[in-house]
């Protein structure tokens, strides 16, 4: 089943590489979505895919790019987006 969620991940999240290595796990993944920084330091995904390769992404955000510290992830599920791709978001 295809299901959508907005993800925000709390630590040290920026300046790590954190964008670009999500979106290379989301695309060999086959998710769409995107990646943004957020002005408090976090990083926030919205993405859509199929629930038990979410379950996997959900896991990888978890641990994040070689660099990063991942102090919380919380995930809120949402409508089901229409997005063909994934992407970085620049403010």
């Amino acid at each position: 089943m295809t299901k959508s969620y907005a993800i925000t991940v709390s630590g040290k999240v920026q300046g790590v590489f954190f964008r670009k290595f999500t979106k290379e796990k989301a695309v060999e993944s086959g998710l769409n979505g995107f990646v943004r920084n957020q002005n408090d330091g976090s990083v926030y995904i919205e993405v859509t895919g199929e629930e038990t390769v979410l379950e996997d992404f959900i896991q990888w955000c978890h641990t994040g790019s070689p660099q990063s510290v991942v102090k919380e992830v919380t995930v809120k599920e949402i409508s089901t987006m229409h997005q063909q791709s994934f992407r970085i978001r620049y403010f």
